[in-house]
C-alpha cells in the first residue's frame, strides 16, 4: 500500500444501529475500490471486517475493525464498528479517532435507539458526517419515510445528495444530484438521468444549490444573478457547510447488491475532512505542565494515541493507534508519559481486518498498528522522549451488568487475575474486582452478551474457564441507636490462663463515615497497651458481620471501662473481649441491614415510556424526573441494586431491544424490615454445614 500524505487521507468511522449494514458496507466499499476480489457476506462469515470466530458465530460485529481502501489516489480508513449496544466502547475507541462518522440507517427500520445514541457520540466528538439509507432493495424499504424520522428526531438540517432510482425489489440505482449522473447497478460508469425523474431530480438540485451558496457571500451573490455556478464551486460550498455541522448530506445504498457504493466512495473524498482540514488537539507537555496545540504534520513533534488493544494468540498484544503529529517509525524508540517507560517499536503494519501489511512508517494522519509493547494500554500516548506529551484519551461508558465468576478448576485460581486485567486492557468497559462483603469476583459489562463474549475468551485467548453467576449484593449491617454492653472473657485450664473484661459503647454514625474508635478508660482500670488488642477483635467482627454475615459500617466504638488481671490479662484475651463485647453492643444497638441504592438513567421511545415506568415501580424505584425530546423519553430513578441486577435484560425484553440505560453507585440506605428478615434467615440458611 502506498505512503499517503494528510491531505490525502480520510479517517472515516461507520456507524448505526445493529443490523443496518454497516459491514457489508464496508465490504462493498473494499470491494469497488479492488483491494478484494470478491464481496463476502456476513451470512456466510467471509467478510474482511468480521473475522473473529465469535463473530462469524453469532453473524454480528463485536469488535472495532480497521479496513482502509485506496480510491482515486487516497486512502480511506474506514473504522467498522458494532451497533450491538453490549459493545459501546468500541464506538467510543472508534469516534474518538475519526475525522468525520458515515452513520447508516436500515431502509425498512430507519431511525432507531442506536443511531440516535451514535448521533450523540458523533456530536461529542463534533464530526462532520453523511448519512447512507442502506438496503433500499428490502421489501417494506421507504426513502421518504426514512428522511422525515431524520428530520423529526434530529435538530441537524439535512439535504439530499442523492435520489434513489426505483424502491424495494425495483431499486437499480442513485442519482448524483451534484453531479445530475446516474449510477446504475453493475455499472462503472454514470449514465443519464431517467425520463421519469428528470423533474425530481432539477427540484432536489436546486435545494442542494440553495445549500452550497450560503457557505459564501460571493457564491450566493452569483448564484441570485443566475450565473452558473462550476462543479468545483460547488463542491467547496457543500463541503464548508458539511463540515461546520450546518447540514448532512442523505445518500442511498444497497450495500449486498453494490448500488450507490462508488458515488459513496467518492462523496467520501469530496466532503468530508482530511486530517489536515481538522481542528488541532490539544494536548499537555507533562514535563511543563501546559497545554499545546498540536499543529498535526509530519514536522510536529510526535504524539500517537492508542485507541484499541488486541490480544492476539500468535503475536500477542497488539496496539492500535493515530498518529496526530510526527512520523511514527519501525524498529525505533518512544517514551510512555504515563508509565514513564520506554517502549520499543517493532515492526509497523497497517491492518485490514485480520491482514497486517507491514510498513517503514507511518506519517501523521495515519493509523496503523505494532505488536508486544509491554506497558502501553488503551488511551495511552506515545511521544518522543525529548518532547513529552499526552493526548485526550477516552471516555468510555460504565458498565451495567455483572455477574461472579469463579475458575472451575483450583489450579486455575491463580490465572484468573491477570487474565480477567488483561480482559480489561483489551476492552476498558470491563471491569473487575474482588467485593469484599461477599468474598466473590465481580466482572462488569455493558450486558449478557458482552459478558458471555468475555467468557469465550478468557477460554480461547487466556485458557482459563470460568463458572458464572447471579453476584450476591454487597450488604452492609449497621445500627441505629446507642448502646453499651459489657464482657468478661475468662480461661482457667491448668496453665496460663486468659482474662479480660471490656465494656463497650457503640453510636450510629452518618452514612459513609465508616468507623471510628475511641479510647475513654479512665483511671487506669485497662492498660492502654491493650487498646490495639479490642480494635483487632472489633474489627474482625466488622468484616464478618453480627446479624447476617455482612460487614458493619458507620459506627463508633468507645471502649469506656473493662478490668483485667495482673497475669492472666494478654494479647489474645482481650482481642476476644473486644470481640464478643462488639457483638453484644451491635445487637443491642436496633441492627439494620444496608443495600447499594443505584442512580439510573434509561432512554427508551415515547411508547415504552408507561411499561418502563410500571416495570421500574416493581422494582422499589423512585423515579427522580423524566424529559422528553424528539420521540424519545430519558428517565431518571433511583433503585436498590437487589432489583436491578438483571436490569439490562429487562429492559432489552420490554423495549424489544430499543432502550438503553447508564446504572452508577450512589449510596447506601436501610432494607425495609420484612426483606431484612429474608436477608438474614437466608444468611443463616448458608451458615448451616451441609
Amino acid at each position: 500500500m502506498k505512503e499517503y500524505g494528510m491531505n490525502q487521507l480520510r479517517n472515516v468511522v461507520l456507524l448505526s444501529h445493529s443490523g443496518a449494514g454497516k459491514t457489508s458496507l464496508a465490504e462493498a466499499m473494499l470491494y469497488t475500490a479492488g483491494a478484494i476480489t470478491r464481496m463476502g457476506r456476513v451470512e456466510e462469515g467471509s467478510t474482511v471486517s468480521d473475522y473473529d470466530k465469535e463473530e462469524i458465530k453469532r453473524g454480528i460485529s463485536l469488535n472495532l475493525s480497521l479496513v482502509p481502501c485506496e480510491w482515486k489516489e487516497h486512502k480511506t480508513n474506514l473504522l467498522d464498528t458494532p451497533g450491538y449496544l453490549d459493545f459501546l466502547g468500541e464506538v467510543k475507541s472508534a469516534t474518538r479517532v475519526a475525522d468525520a462518522a458515515v452513520i447508516v440507517l436500515d431502509a425498512v427500520g430507519g431511525v432507531e435507539v442506536g443511531t440516535e445514541l451514535m448521533w450523540k457520540y458523533a456530536d461529542e466528538r463534533g464530526l462532520p458526517r453523511l448519512v447512507v439509507v442502506n438496503k433500499l432493495d428490502r421489501e417494506n424499504a421507504d426513502w421518504r419515510r426514512v428522511l422525515n424520522q431524520l428530520q423529526e428526531r434530529f435538530e441537524s438540517s439535512f439535504v439530499r445528495f442523492q435520489l434513489p432510482i426505483g424502491q424495494e425489489a425495483e431499486f437499480r440505482g442513485v442519482i448524483d444530484l451534484p453531479s445530475q449522473k446516474a449510477w446504475m447497478q453493475r455499472r462503472e460508469e454514470p449514465t443519464g438521468v431517467p425520463e421519469e425523474l428528470v423533474a425530481d431530480t432539477t427540484s432536489a438540485r436546486e435545494e442542494l444549490l440553495e445549500a452550497a451558496v450560503e457557505a459564501d457571500d460571493d457564491l450566493l451573490v452569483k448564484y441570485l444573478e443566475g450565473e452558473k455556478l462550476t462543479q468545483e464551486e460547488i463542491s467547496q460550498g457543500l463541503k464548508a457547510r458539511i463540515g461546520a455541522g450546518d447540514i448532512v448530506p442523505v445518500l442511498c445504498t444497497s450495500a449486498t447488491a453494490n448500488i450507490g457504493v462508488l458515488p459513496l466512495l467518492d462523496a467520501i473524498l469530496a466532503y468530508l475532512p482530511s486530517p489536515a482540514e481538522v481542528p488541532p488537539e490539544r494536548a499537555v507537555n507533562p514535563a511543563l505542565g501546559q497545554e499545546e496545540m498540536l499543529e498535526e504534520g509530519d514536522l510536529a513533534p510526535l504524539a500517537a494515541l492508542v485507541f484499541k488493544t488486541l490480544a492476539d494468540p500468535y503475536v500477542g498484544k497488539v496496539s492500535y493507534f493515530r498518529v496526530y503529529g510526527g512520523i511514527m517509525q519501525s524498529d525505533s524508540r518512544v517514551l510512555n508519559p504515563r508509565s514513564r517507560e520506554e517502549e520499543r517499536i517493532s515492526q509497523l503494519y497497517l491492518a485490514r481486518g485480520k491482514e497486517q501489511i507491514p510498513v517503514d512508517r507511518l506519517r501523521a494522519g495515519d493509523i496503523g498498528a505494532v505488536a508486544r509493547l509491554s506497558g502501553t494500554i488503551t488511551a495511552d500516548t506515545l511521544c518522543d522522549q525529548s518532547h513529552p506529551l499526552v493526548l485526550p484519551g477516552i471516555e468510555f461508558p460504565r458498565p451495567v451488568y455483572s455477574v461472579a465468576v469463579a475458575p472451575k478448576t483450583r489450579a486455575d485460581s491463580a490465572k484468573i487475575s491477570p487474565s480477567l486485567t488483561r480482559l480489561v486492557e483489551e476492552d476498558p468497559t470491563f471491569e473487575w474486582h474482588q467485593e469484599p462483603g461477599t468474598r466473590q469476583t465481580i466482572l462488569s459489562g455493558m450486558g449478557d452478551a458482552h459478558i458471555n463474549i468475555a467468557v469465550q475468551r478468557l477460554a480461547d485467548k487466556f485458557g482459563l474457564e470460568v463458572l458464572t453467576s447471579i453476584p450476591k449484593v454487597p450488604y452492609r449491617e449497621t445500627i441505629t441507636r446507642t448502646a453499651t454492653s459489657r464482657y468478661r472473657h475468662k480461661k482457667q485450664t491448668g496453665g496460663a490462663g486468659q482474662f479480660a473484661e471490656v465494656e463497650l459503647r457503640v453510636e450510629p454514625l452518618p452514612r459513609g463515615e465508616g468507623f471510628q474508635y475511641e479510647w475513654k478508660v479512665f483511671g487506669g482500670a485497662v492498660s492502654s497497651s491493650f487498646q490495639p488488642s479490642i480494635e483487632k477483635g472489633i474489627r474482625q467482627v466488622m468484616e464478618q458481620g453480627v446479624i447476617a454475615g455482612y460487614p458493619v459500617v458507620d459506627i463508633l466504638a468507645a471502649v469506656c471501662d473493662g478490668k483485667e488481671h495482673p497475669v492472666d490479662s494478654k494479647d489474645i484475651a482481650f482481642q476476644i473481649a473486644g470481640r464478643e463485647v462488639f457483638k453484644l453492643a451491635v445487637l443491642e444497638g436496633r441492627p439494620v441491614i444496608l443495600e447499594p441504592i443505584m442512580d439510573v438513567t434509561i432512554t427508551v421511545p415515547e411508547e415504552y415510556t408507561g411499561d418502563v415506568l410500571g416495570d421500574l415501580n416493581t422494582k422499589r424505584a423512585r423515579v427522580q424526573g423524566m424529559e422528553q425530546e424528539r420521540g424519545s423519553s430519558t428517565i431518571m430513578a433511583q433503585a436498590p441494586q437487589a432489583e436491578m441486577q438483571r436490569y439490562a435484560t429487562d429492559l432489552r425484553s420490554i423495549t424489544q431491544g430499543r432502550g438503553i440505560h447508564s446504572m452508577t453507585f450512589s449510596h447506601y440506605e436501610e432494607v425495609p424490615g420484612y426483606l431484612a428478615e429474608q436477608i438474614i434467615a437466608q444468611a443463616k440458611r448458608e451458615a448451616q454445614p451441609s
